[in-house]
C-alpha cells in the first residue's frame, strides 16, 4: 500500500477532493414486451432475462414521464 512520506497540507487535500467528480452511468435503450426503456448498461442482461423488474425501477419508459404514467 502506498504511504505518504510527509503530511499533505489541508489546502492540497481539499483541492484534490474537490477536483474528483463522479460520472453518471451511460443509459442504453432497451425494449421489453414492446415497451421502450433506458437502463444502465450493467443492468441490460438482467432486465432481458427477467431477473429485475424494470417497471419497479426509478427509470421511466423512454418518451414518457413518470408523472404522466401515473395519471388515470
Amino acid at each position: 500500500m502506498a504511504v505518504p512520506k510527509r503530511k499533505l497540507s489541508r489546502s492540497n487535500t481539499r483541492h484534490r477532493r474537490s477536483a474528483w467528480k463522479a460520472t453518471p452511468d451511460a443509459l442504453v435503450p432497451l425494449e421489453i414486451d414492446g415497451v421502450h426503456y433506458v437502463v444502465p448498461r450493467r443492468l441490460v442482461r438482467a432486465a432481458q432475462q427477467g431477473y429485475i423488474d424494470i417497471s419497479a425501477l426509478a427509470l421511466a419508459p423512454r418518451g414518457h414521464s413518470r408523472s404522466a404514467s401515473r395519471k388515470k
